[in-house]
């Protein structure tokens, strides 16, 4: 969910091989929703630094590498593309953009390798937390880009509000727990390991939510202090927004490191109906080699790659 557990107070790892999947994993309700996350750009200055992080510290593979662009993730799953730029200016925590890439994994044994593995290493973390509806640790890359590693808890075990919206909470993590549920060592990100959600740094919550909830559909999940989560196909969420950081924040400027792009997969019909609002309300959206790509408020690209569920 959110770094904000620092201000507040499943299957073996290894089961999982070839594409196939733990019988304890649960299957997500990711796989049915109209909208998931594909990837996500970063533009970096340290191309390879940031490329051996994410290869050391999360497993993630090198899929494919050209002079200024890296693509990172499993098989053949492009998960993280770093874009070099090593005049880009320093990405401030004050401006909009990203707050973090989540990654999930398809279980609590996987999230507790991760865990012993961090541990062994002293990868250090920024902050850990049950959010009742997920467990969750984080982590800064190297160029102060956050990191959210998690497991789902069973949507069945999802607490609900009388709305009739998700609760999300920043409990203590049961760090203990989750290491006796790995009984086998890290051994890369899993090969249905993915981006489950991404949060990002907004300037306000109102013109946040008339983006991607009136205009790209989401459904508004969750409202907590200084936050909007937005889920679709009943996710918790696939995008979070907030304004700890950023309150007031204009539209970022060019020529600045950080977040690039976000890659959003997207149901025929679901973008189809996000396109007659685009034209209704007079909101440019380009084509781009068959995405849909267009802006919020804030200047972060949005890319919408139409996807069969």
């Amino acid at each position: 969910m959110t770094h904000e557990s620092e201000r507040l107070a499943g299957s073996a790892p290894g089961t999982e091989q070839e594409g196939g999947t733990s019988p304890n994993v649960p299957v997500s309700l990711l796989d049915t929703a109209p909208y998931r996350v594909g990837s996500v750009a970063l533009v970096v200055r340290d191309l390879d630094g940031l490329a051996r992080f994410y290869r050391d510290t999360l497993g993630l593979a090198t899929i494919s590498r050209k002079s200024d662009t890296v693509r990172l993730g499993v098989g053949a799953t492009v998960l993280l593309e770093l874009r070099h730029d090593p005049a880009a200016q320093p990405w401030s925590p004050q401006r909009a953009g990203l707050f973090h890439t989540a990654f999930l994994l398809p279980s609590r044994g996987h999230l507790g390798a991760w865990l012993a593995y961090a541990a062994e290493r002293q990868i250090q973390l920024s902050g850990a937390a049950d959010h009742l509806v997920s467990e969750a640790v984080y982590l800064i890359d190297p160029e102060g880009n956050g990191i959210e590693v998690y497991v789902d808890r069973p949507s069945s075990e999802w607490p609900r509000a009388e709305d009739g919206g998700i609760v999300m909470r920043n409990d203590r993590l049961d760090h203990a727990g989750l290491l006796r549920a790995a009984p086998a060592p890290w051994r890369g990100m899993p090969a249905s390991g993915r981006v489950g959600h991404v949060h990002l740094q907004v300037g306000a919550l109102d013109a946040a939510e008339r983006f991607y909830a009136d205009l790209l559909g989401f459904d508004i999940m969750c409202r907590y202090p200084g936050a909007t989560f937005l889920g679709a196909g009943g996710y918790h969420h696939q995008l979070a927004t907030n304004i700890w950081n950023s309150r007031g924040a204009p539209v970022r400027p060019a020529g600045m490191a950080g977040l690039a792009e976000v890659e959003l997969l997207i149901d025929r019909g679901t973008l189809a109906k996000v396109r007659g609002r685009c034209l209704e309300g007079g909101l440019a959206m380009t084509d781009d080699d068959g995405a849909s790509v267009l802006h919020d408020p804030w200047g972060t690209r949005i890319r919408l790659v139409p996807s069969s569920v």
